[in-house]
């Protein structure tokens, strides 16, 4: 029996970053750890803050009955309140426990959102460049992702996302800051989005739902993330603790819906079905409890000067090799143009040559230009220096 025919085009266009790290691990088997650049996939090295693991151990040792069980499958209510009050304060609404639902990481989120705002032949714009699964997540709801271009800066443009919008628009998608770009969009830019989408709610009827995709907005460098659901009502974030306790492989995450959302009791109920009936059926117990724990704690994140001292000293050997760049104004990712004839592709194998590995940003709906991870140890940023500049001397 052959497989899905859906499935079968999507392995043969498979995620480039899983590819790249994949050939990473080779490479380190046969040159060793310290001589291969991985720069590939945005895995954080930086272990969980020190607060995690007494916590981890604690309720682990604990262990009460039923602690392992069942809960609603939009997680524990007193967890729920717990990311409530932190959405609060970083969103400038006052929200309740009834507007969240925990996820399996933001990827479970965003599934779960789409399954519940899509119908079959619907769209959802995005940015471009964008996350590369975004384009899986629509697929699997029978929606389309639309690709709007980006600023030369990486910023929003808000006149392409307009042309774009129409009956079928189900939701607009950001992330911020983004990957793979670093770009943070401004409270200014927001609002400007917001009056597009309210203009065309109300030329056709249908508001669009704006999705803020947000497991990076406590890694930002110079400005704060600026909050989303208090500029749009008809707006929802997705999140994850992968980034910012730095527990990927946890997977845990939420959604916070705005709390003058309309229909909010449908569109709630929606997302718990549909983290039931996808499959996750509920967030991990024991994360649920840790990271509700965490919640108000102001020690549980990572430290992003260490993110900032690596993006630094990254830049300066790009610089050094001549290599252009967008500057990351937060996440962990240098966004690089591809020298000369600008060909991404064929710059990122020229780079393997040297043990250096990128992703084409291609793969990122922005050809012409490749994506580097700084989320690695800097003995391996620093010790790359020479390997990028003789790789732009033979390129």
């Amino acid at each position: 029996m052959a497989i899905a025919a859906s499935i079968k085009n999507s392995l043969a266009s498979s995620s480039m970053i899983r590819k790249m790290f994949e050939e990473g691990m080779q490479l380190k088997k046969q040159y060793g750890a310290d001589k291969v650049f991985d720069f590939s996939l945005g895995n954080p090295d930086i272990e969980p803050p020190p607060v995690f693991h007494e916590l981890f151990v604690k309720l682990a040792n604990e262990d009460e009955k039923g602690s392992h069980g069942y809960m609603p499958n939009a997680g524990y209510a007193n967890v729920r309140e717990a990311i409530a009050k932190k959405v609060s304060a970083e969103q400038n609404v006052k929200t309740d426990g009834s507007c969240i639902v925990m996820a399996c990481g933001a990827a479970g989120a965003l599934n779960s959102v789409f399954k519940t705002i899509c119908n079959p032949g619907d769209e959802v714009i995005v940015s471009r460049p964008f996350f590369m699964e975004y384009r899986h997540y629509t697929a699997n709801h029978q929606a389309k992702l639309i690709e709007a271009d980006a600023k030369d800066d990486f910023d929003l443009d808000i006149e392409a996302i307009s042309k774009a919008l129409n009956q079928r628009t189900a939701a607009v998608i950001i992330n911020s800051p983004n990957n793979p770009t670093g770009k943070i969009y401004t409270a200014k830019t927001l609002a400007s989005l917001a009056d597009a989408l309210n203009a065309h709610g109300k030329k056709t009827g249908r508001f669009p739902y704006l999705v803020s995709d947000e497991p990076y907005r406590e890694i930002a460098y110079s400005a704060e993330v600026p909050p989303v659901l208090s500029c749009y009502n008809e707006s929802i974030i997705v999140s994850s603790y992968s980034k910012s306790l730095s527990l990927p492989g946890e997977r845990i995450g939420f959604v916070a819906v705005n709390p003058d959302i309309t229909s909010k009791e449908d569109l709630v109920n929606g997302i718990i079905f549909s983290t039931r009936i996808l499959g996750f059926v509920n967030a991990p117990a024991l994360m649920q409890r840790i990271v509700g724990h965490l919640a108000e704690n102001p020690q549980a994140k990572v430290d992003v000067s260490i993110y900032k001292r690596r993006r630094n000293a990254f830049m300066k050997i790009l610089d050094d090799a001549g290599i252009k760049y967008a500057a990351p104004e937060g996440a962990f990712y240098l966004f690089c143009k591809a020298p000369k004839d600008g060909d991404d592709i064929k710059f990122v194998e020229h780079l393997k040559k040297y043990l250096i590995l990128g992703v084409p940003g291609s793969g990122f709906g922005k050809s012409g230009w490749l994506r580097f991870a700084y989320c690695v140890d800097e003995k391996i940023i620093n010790a790359s220096a020479e390997a990028f500049k003789e790789a732009m001397k033979n390129w």
